[in-house]
C-alpha cells in the first residue's frame, strides 16, 4: 500500500513578473502591480508531498530528517531571502508562483533519498496558491 508523507517549510523572496517578449504595455497590462520596477515579495509556504511504500523497519515512507536536508539544500538556501528574477533558473521564463512551483519539483524530483516526489504546492499568499504533480 502507497502511503504520503508531507512536509511545510517557508522562504521569504521577491520578484518582478515581466516578460521580455512583451512591450511595456502589455507587461503591465499582465502583470499590473506585480510588474513594479523594484520588484515585490512575499512570504512564500512550501509544501512537499513524498509517495511510497512505507519501510517496514522504519515504519517511514522517507525520513523527515533526510527530507529537510534535501529540501534545505534545493531549495530553502537558493531562494529564501533572494530576489527570483536574478536567479538563473528564472532567466528565460517569468519568475511567477506556477514557474516557481515547476523549478522546486525539478530541483527535488530527482534528489530524494527514499520514496517519489508526488507534489509540491506553494503557497504564495492566503488567497493563492499553486500545485504541480510528477507524470
Amino acid at each position: 500500500m502507497r502511503a504520503y508523507f508531507g512536509r511545510r517549510t517557508t522562504i521569504s523572496a521577491s520578484h518582478r513578473l515581466h516578460s521580455g517578449t512583451l512591450s511595456a504595455e502589455e507587461n503591465c497590462a499582465t502583470y499590473g502591480k506585480c510588474n513594479n520596477p523594484h520588484g515585490h515579495g512575499h512570504n512564500y509556504v512550501v509544501e512537499v508531498l513524498v509517495g511510497g511504500e512505507v519501510d517496514a523497519e522504519t515504519g517511514m515512507v522517507i525520513n523527515l530528517v533526510a527530507l529537510d536536508e534535501v529540501v534545505r539544500a534545493r531549495v530553502v538556501e537558493r531562494f529564501d531571502h533572494a530576489n527570483l528574477s536574478l536567479d538563473p533558473l528564472f532567466v528565460n521564463r517569468v519568475p511567477t508562483t506556477e514557474n516557481l512551483c515547476r523549478v522546486i519539483f525539478g530541483l527535488l524530483k530527482d534528489a530524494l533519498p527514499d520514496g517519489e516526489l508526488a507534489r509540491v504546492r506553494v503557497e504564495e499568499t492566503e488567497n493563492n496558491f499553486f500545485e504541480c504533480e510528477g507524470e
